[in-house]
């Protein structure tokens, strides 16, 4: 039996399927290629659920890429890229519908995507990495994927990643003073991942690893209204 090739490189090193030809077998060769030639293309393919395998899909799609940034020494450019792009998607409840969508076609999908990485002005590798992901059916799983890649270079640095959550814009001043703060109190380096959510009054919320500091307004007014009922 023949089988068409399974999938071509694009000018970035990613690998994506060019053509549908027997799943099984594509499936079976695939496991050892490339990560990120993990879905065959055309119709043939069917959306995998958000709750199945999302977080291994996602670590598989993040090495492939850390790999990449590494070679070409670009870890940090990419990290700044996937932090935009995930503050674009807190943002947009359009581009979240549009990633999440089954409905929309592969190349729909894909022409959007690459649209909308252009008008960010994103690197051509993360936007030949969106341009894969896209064409392999795996936009869904794209806030994971920039979570794993930027748990991988925080672990490659011996840092710990805080997680924190403003109800307006930090100045860098204070960046640096919580990121002091916070490293005094965890005994590590601490990378500061910063976002403003709008929807807080005031104050922030931190979290590093499973420990979580909630000093918000919002949070402290939820607590009194409970206190207050009971």
């Amino acid at each position: 039996m023949r089988y068409r090739p399974s999938h071509v490189t694009n000018r970035s090193g990613l690998t994506e399927p060019c053509g549908c030809g027997d799943i099984r077998a594509r499936k079976r060769t695939e496991r050892s290629q490339h990560p990120l030639a993990d879905a065959p293309s055309g119709d043939c393919f069917r959306l995998a659920s958000d709750t199945t395998g999302v977080s291994a899909l996602a670590e598989r799609y993040a090495t492939a890429l850390f790999e990449i940034a590494d070679e070409r020494r670009a870890l940090d450019a990419v990290a700044n890229d996937l932090r935009q792009l995930r503050a674009m998607l807190a943002a947009s409840a359009d581009l979240v519908r549009l990633v999440r969508s089954p409905i929309l076609s592969r190349p729909d999908q894909a022409r959007a995507v690459e649209a909308i990485a252009q008008r960010a002005e994103l690197s051509p590798l993360v936007r030949d990495f969106l341009a894969v992901v896209a064409r392999n059916r795996r936009l869904f799983a794209v806030p994971v994927m920039i979570e794993a890649y930027l748990a991988m270079l925080a672990a490659r640095r011996g840092e710990v990643t805080a997680e924190v959550v403003a109800a307006q814009p930090l100045t860098e001043a204070q960046l640096a003073q919580l990121s002091e703060q916070l490293r005094r109190t965890v005994g590590r380096r601490i990378t500061v991942d910063a976002r403003v959510d709008k929807r807080l009054i005031g104050g922030i919320i931190v979290k590093v690893g499973s420990r979580m500091v909630d000093a918000s307004v919002e949070s402290k007014l939820r607590r009194m209204q409970l206190a207050m009922r009971g």
